[in-house]
């Protein structure tokens, strides 16, 4: 059911929109289970004939299957562009999404790790002195030094690092460019690192490579950024991405100019970056509790 209008609405993410393999899955996933709802719901029907209340239904039934209210709205999403983009395409003249409002959502504050802790782990955590150390290290430097995504960490190619001008080129989502500074420390461990690559006679053009010279898996990056967290945080979720909001939030915290942030990210929108302020106020209310006589 409605098959040409999905496949023409993924040529459209994936040539026009320019969104990943894997974003184009997820799209496709929501909106063919949407197709089956609509299918053990009725027998028969147009796409012109789906209206307000089927819509509803759905949600209904994501509700009974006991979904987060996360992952309704990322369907309904899914959807709502499924639709919007029917509309561009005249194929319907009516979006029965268009008065659709999926469930709240509870506001989370990112995950992050204190400083004092960042700072033990690259001051007093060993990491072996072979290459398999030094690319450990490299990995929670760079995650932790310019807040890129794992993903984009994975795609980094050894000509997107500029050692003279102490920059790296990062190809971000809908292959946006940007650039990232680069501190004198990292510059040092990625100089160190590329130096034991070249001897090691890799030729993989990624910059991040395993002992074997293969690209590196996402699997692959989790364990290592784990692994070390571990030894230095309690916090239950110790993923790359935990770097990313702890770049973030400790560029805050430090006062940098919340553009500039949202810049360094790659974020489209400053509303995507605001989310870290939250945690920078969450520190000054902490601080005036404790310093001000009538803070409690």
């Amino acid at each position: 059911m409605f098959s040409t209008e999905i496949n023409n609405f993924l040529n459209y993410l994936s040539f026009e929109k320019r969104y990943s393999l894997h974003t184009q899955h997820f799209y496709h996933q929501d909106i063919i289970q949407f197709v089956q709802h609509l299918t053990e719901e009725n027998e028969s029907i147009s796409i012109n004939e789906i209206n307000y209340q089927h819509i509803r239904n759905w949600i209904s039934s994501l509700n009974n299957q006991q979904l987060s209210a996360k992952s309704i709205n990322r369907k309904l999403s899914s959807l709502k562009s499924f639709f919007k983009y029917l509309m561009r395409e005249e194929v319907i003249s009516i979006n029965p999404l268009a008065k659709i409002t999926g469930p709240k959502t509870p506001k989370r504050l990112p995950i992050f790790i204190d400083e004092h802790q960042m700072e033990q782990l690259f001051a007093h955590v060993t990491f072996d002195n072979d290459f398999k150390g030094i690319k450990d290290k490299l990995i929670l430097d760079l995650l932790y030094q310019t807040g890129i995504r794992r993903s984009e960490l994975m795609t980094l190619k050894e000509n997107d690092v500029d050692l003279f001008n102490s920059t790296i080129k990062v190809l971000g989502k809908r292959k946006k460019e940007r650039f990232i500074p680069i501190s004198l420390s990292l510059k040092r461990n990625l100089e160190a690192y590329i130096q034991v690559k070249h001897s090691k006679q890799f030729t993989n053009p990624m910059l991040l490579v395993n002992e074997k010279g293969n690209s590196l898996t996402e699997q692959s990056v989790y364990k290592i950024v784990n692994h070390y967290l571990a030894l230095i945080t309690t916090i239950k979720k110790k993923s790359p991405h935990v770097l990313r909001h702890t770049f973030a939030t400790h560029l805050l915290n430090n006062g940098a100019d919340i553009n500039s942030v949202k810049d360094l990210l790659g974020h489209a929108n400053l509303s995507a970056t605001q989310v870290y302020t939250h945690n920078t106020i969450e520190k000054l209310k902490k601080s005036y509790k404790q310093a001000h006589p009538r803070g409690d």
